[in-house]
């Protein structure tokens, strides 16, 4: 099921369980269905992240163009609090952001296009992230925004005290300093 979450090319997936006597059953990836979102690009590189604690933040991460990468994000073990924020220049949702819960009991996946920051909270002690995307990482590329700015607004599920990030990304510029340094399209 493609479920379309309010920001342009953002979408969940949710897959259809099949249960029967020896477990379960879920397709995990249909090119066909991404395609019908608007997400016809290939996807080039996979990643696996494992987190041993809860309150682990990574992100806010983007590539910048040539390199700008759209992520299919899915929950392998555990759950985690998932956040795209809009960086899109001249966009009308401009520092939106939207959050959802992705856990390994639901077969939900979150699409985060190319033009948005990507972030996400462990909520669970044990998690492990797998993220497809269509573009290879280039860390001349990369950028970030600071988690916290008080201009986003995002409400992370845990007290800021019991958040946990690392130095690059505690970092990361306000969201007024990364936009002003992203040029609009021709």
């Amino acid at each position: 099921m493609i479920e379309p979450l309010g920001l342009e090319g953002v979408f969940a997936f949710t897959a259809a369980i099949h249960r029967d006597e020896r477990g379960a059953f879920c397709e995990t990836y249909r090119a066909s269905e991404l395609a019908e979102a608007g997400c016809a690009r290939p996807f080039v590189q996979e990643n696996l992240v494992r987190t041993t604690r809860a309150g682990v933040l990574r992100g806010l991460h983007f590539q910048r163009e040539p390199h700008a990468q759209d992520k299919l994000i899915q929950v392998l073990a555990g759950t985690i609090f998932d956040v795209v924020v809009d960086i899109r220049p001249g966009s009308p949702t401009l520092g939106e952001w939207i959050g959802m819960t992705l856990s390994v009991h639901q077969p939900r996946q979150l699409l985060a296009p190319r033009g948005f920051a990507h972030g996400y909270l462990t909520l669970s002690e044990e998690c492990v992230v797998l993220y497809k995307t269509t573009a290879y990482y280039a860390p001349a590329a990369e950028g970030g925004l600071r988690w916290d700015d008080p201009a986003l607004g995002i409400d992370w599920p845990a007290p800021r005290g019991a958040i946990s990030v690392n130095d690059r990304d505690r970092n990361w510029p306000a969201f007024a300093e990364v936009m002003a340094g992203l040029k609009e399209p021709a």
